[in-house]
């Protein structure tokens, strides 16, 4: 049986896991909303907490599209070792009961 996260634990594992799958291709809030089964607001606060880890995520719209359409895109991962959350990906998901 595995313990349980703190809340400052899960919080911490769960903006590194959307920072990575942002990295890789997840670059939307319904698409993390599908990958996670996260609820779009827990999405939208988590992507605008990544800051908060100096990891600089941006919203890049699509030219001449509306509605806010358009991707985030990690421009800057700051103190966080991307390669090591890209190799412990699977591990922070499963943690975080995202697999």
């Amino acid at each position: 049986m595995t313990d349980a996260l703190s809340k400052t634990r899960s919080s911490f594992y769960r903006r590194l896991y959307v920072a990575y799958l942002i990295d890789h291709g997840i670059h939307s809030v319904p698409d993390l909303m599908t990958a996670t089964g996260m609820p779009r607001r827990t999405a939208q606060d988590t992507i605008a907490s990544l800051g908060e880890l100096d990891i600089d995520c941006v919203f890049e719209p699509t030219q001449g599209e509306r509605h806010n359409s358009g991707r985030y895109v990690i421009k800057a991962w700051g103190a966080i070792d991307p390669a090591w959350v890209a190799a412990n990906a699977e591990r922070l998901g499963t943690a975080l009961g995202y697999r």
